[in-house]
C-alpha cells in the first residue's frame, strides 16, 4: 500500500512539474537565445566557419617542410638483369625504402600571402554566422510584436462583443417597453453577430501569430506557449536617432555584413598578389634517403649473397640539392589568373558598396516608417478620443430612440477601426524603433 502512495505521488508531482513548464512565458530574450542556440541554419553556418579553420591551419602549416616515406617489397621471375652486380638472374625478391622532404625557400610570397587571405576568409565567415543569427533576432523579434497586437486585438474585439451584448439587453428592455421598434433590435443582433466574426478572426490571427513565432523557433507544438506580456502603455513616443545618416554612420562600423564584406575584398587583394606571385621564381631544398636489399630465391654460385642489415647499410643513399624554377610560358596561365584576381577585387568591392546601400536603405525605411507610424499614432489617438464621444453621443440617442440602428452601427463601426489603427500604428512604430536601436548597437528588448 505504501509503494502504491508513493508512486502515486510521484506521478502527481510530474504531472505539476510538466504543467508549470508548459505554461511557462517566454519573454523576447528568451525567445532570441533559445533560436541562436537551436537553429539549424546557423549551426549550418558555424560548419563552414570549421571549414575555413581547417584551411587556415592547412595554409600554416604548408610553410613547413614535408616528410614522406615509401617501402617496396618485389618479387621477380625469370631471366632478369641483376643492376646491382650487372648479371643475368632468375627469381629474385628484392626490398627498398626510401625517405624524402622538401621544403618551399620562395615562391613569390604565395604561402604567406595565401596564410593570409584564408585569416581574412575566417574571419568573413564568422561575420556571416553573425549576420544570420542577426537576421534571425528581427525576424523573432517581428513575430513576437505581432503576437502582442494580434492580443490587444482580441481584447478589443472581446470588449466590442460585451458592449454590443449589453445594447442588445437595453435594445430589448426598450422594444418590449415600445419605446423603440423590433427592427433596432434585430439590427443590433445582426451586429452581435458580426462583432462574434470578427472576434473569431482576430482569434485566428493569434494563433498564427503564435504558430509563425514557434516555427521560428523550431518548436513542433504551439501548445503551452505563451509570451509575456510587457508594460508597452508607456513606450517612449520619440524617434530613436537624429537622422537616418547618423544611424548609418553608427551602424556601418559594427555590423557583421558590412565587416564581412570588407573582409572578404582584403582576402581578394590577398588573392591577386598570390596570383602575381606566379610570376617570381620558385627555390626549394630537397632532401631523400634510400636503401634496400635482394635476395635470390634459388641459390646462385657466382653470386654471394650479404645479410639483410648488411645490404641496407652497403646500398644506403643520401642526397641534399637545390631546386629552381624559373616561369617563363605557360600557356598564358599566370597571366589569366592575375586577370581574373584583379575581376575578383572589384567583384569584392562591389559587393562591399552594395552591402552599404543596402544597408542604408534599409536605415531609411526604417526611420521613415518609424515617423509614418508615429504620426498616424497620433493622429489616431485624437480620433479614437473624438469617435468615443461620438460613439457614446450616438448610443445615448440610439436608448433614447433617436437615431436609427444604422447610425448607431455607424458610429460603432467607426470608432473599431479607430481602435485597429491605434494599435496598428503603435506596434508598427515599437517595431521600427527597436529595429534603429538595433542598428546603433543597442540589444532587442521589450
Amino acid at each position: 500500500m505504501l509503494r502504491l502512495v508513493n508512486l502515486i505521488t510521484t506521478l502527481v508531482l510530474l504531472f505539476i512539474a510538466s504543467s508549470s513548464i508548459g505554461q511557462e512565458t517566454w519573454s523576447l530574450e528568451r525567445c532570441i537565445e533559445y533560436a541562436l542556440e537551436n537553429n539549424i541554419q546557423i549551426k549550418q553556418q558555424e560548419l563552414n566557419v570549421k571549414v575555413s579553420e581547417n584551411q587556415l591551419t592547412r595554409s600554416k602549416l604548408s610553410a613547413y617542410p614535408n616528410l614522406n616515406a615509401s617501402v617496396n617489397h618485389n618479387y621477380s621471375f625469370g631471366r632478369a638483369i641483376d643492376y646491382g652486380t650487372n648479371t643475368v638472374s632468375q627469381d629474385m625478391e628484392a626490398t627498398s625504402f626510401s625517405m624524402n622532404s622538401n621544403v618551399t625557400l620562395f615562391n613569390g610570397f604565395q604561402i604567406t600571402n595565401s596564410r593570409k587571405q584564408d585569416h581574412f576568409n575566417l574571419m568573413a565567415s564568422i561575420s556571416d554566422v553573425e549576420k544570420l543569427r542577426n537576421n534571425i533576432s528581427l525576424n523573432i523579434a517581428a513575430a513576437y510584436l505581432q503576437i502582442l497586437f494580434s492580443q490587444e486585438l482580441v481584447e478589443t474585439a472581446k470588449k466590442q462583443v460585451e458592449l454590443t451584448s449589453m445594447q442588445i439587453e437595453r435594445t430589448k428592455q426598450l422594444v418590449n417597453a415600445g419605446s423603440l421598434p423590433e427592427g433596432n433590435l434585430l439590427e443590433i443582433e445582426a451586429q452581435l453577430a458580426s462583432d462574434e466574426l470578427q472576434l473569431v478572426n482576430t482569434q485566428n490571427q493569434l494563433e498564427l501569430s503564435y504558430l509563425t513565432l514557434t516555427q521560428f523557433l523550431d518548436i513542433k507544438s504551439t501548445e503551452g506557449f505563451t509570451i509575456e506580456t510587457p508594460n508597452l502603455t508607456g513606450f517612449d513616443e520619440t524617434i530613436p536617432a537624429s537622422s537616418p545618416h547618423n544611424v548609418f554612420d553608427q551602424a556601418v562600423n559594427f555590423l557583421p555584413q558590412i565587416k564581412g564584406a570588407s573582409l572578404r575584398v582584403n582576402s581578394a587583394e590577398k588573392g591577386v598578389q598570390i596570383a602575381k606571385g606566379g610570376q617570381s621564381p620558385r627555390l626549394s631544398l630537397g632532401t631523400s634517403y634510400s636503401s634496400g636489399s635482394r635476395r635470390f630465391l634459388k641459390s646462385n654460385p657466382l653470386v654471394s649473397e650479404d645479410p639483410f642489415m648488411d645490404q641496407i647499410k652497403d646500398n644506403a643513399s643520401l642526397s641534399i640539392g637545390l631546386s629552381l624554377s624559373i616561369p617563363i610560358f605557360n600557356g598564358w596561365q599566370v597571366k589569366t589568373s592575375i586577370s581574373n584576381a584583379f575581376i575578383s577585387l572589384d567583384n569584392a568591392r562591389y559587393n562591399l558598396e552594395q552591402e552599404k546601400n543596402i544597408l542604408y536603405k534599409d536605415i531609411q525605411q526604417a526611420y521613415t516608417d518609424a515617423l509614418a507610424a508615429l504620426k498616424k499614432f497620433k493622429a489616431s489617438e485624437k480620433s479614437v478620443k473624438a469617435l468615443e464621444e461620438a460613439f457614446r453621443y450616438a448610443e445615448h440617442r440610439f436608448n433614447l430612440g433617436l437615431v436609427n440602428s444604422l447610425d448607431y452601427t455607424t458610429a460603432k463601426t467607426r470608432l473599431t477601426k479607430a481602435e485597429a489603427d491605434l494599435l496598428s500604428a503603435k506596434y508598427e512604430f515599437i517595431f521600427k524603433s527597436k529595429i534603429l536601436d538595433f542598428y546603433q548597437g543597442n540589444p532587442l528588448s521589450l
